[in-house]
């Protein structure tokens, strides 16, 4: 892979990295200001490594990945507008980012650009958050840390994201395209 590929893919990974970490800190954190502090900067770290991979995706001739990291971002843009917020205030911006997480994880993970248990636990996410927003949008009053969803859908989540990070370094060492 060249210096400028190889790059592109460390900082992606570096940035899933940091998004699922922080996101899942700021489930956890004690205090409001804290999960917003956390929150904000994963949303922020993933919104920049979804454009890195949808231009890395693209470059590979893998145009409804690429595609879909477009849409993650998207989705990550309108989850990190609420990071701030009370809990209950994001709730809709949360859905709406969680349906287009939903949307974006099946376009990534249906194509065969990743390994199958990568793919699987991608499509477990979709189907996740697609229920979550799904409730949303019919009038439940669900937020970021409602349990059981979307709260239990966040390590799958992570898990789908630390399976992108293993498969773009480990390509990344053995050539410029990710084995179908």
């Amino acid at each position: 892979m060249n210096n400028h590929r190889n790059s592109l893919c460390i900082l992606a990974s570096i940035g899933l990295g940091l998004g699922g970490l922080l996101g899942l800190a700021g489930s956890f954190a004690p205090t409001e200001a804290l999960r917003g502090l956390a929150w904000g900067i994963d949303g922020i770290a993933l919104v920049i490594a979804s454009a890195l991979l949808a231009v890395h995706f693209l470059r590979e001739g893998e145009d409804i990945v690429a595609s879909g990291f477009l849409v993650f971002g998207i989705g990550q843009g309108l989850v990190v507008s609420g990071s701030a917020m009370s809990l209950p205030d994001s709730g809709p911006s949360f859905g709406a980012g969680a349906g287009l997480w939903a949307a974006a994880l099946l376009m990534i993970c249906i194509p065969r650009a990743f390994p199958l248990l990568v793919r699987i636990l991608g499509v477990i996410a979709a189907v996740l958050f697609a229920a979550t927003a799904i409730q949303i949008f019919h009038g439940v009053p669900l937020d970021p840390k409602s349990e059981p969803l979307p709260f239990f859908a966040y390590p799958v989540f992570v898990a789908t994201l630390f399976g992108w990070i293993w498969t773009i370094l480990r390509t990344g060492r053995e050539n410029t395209r990710i084995p179908k």
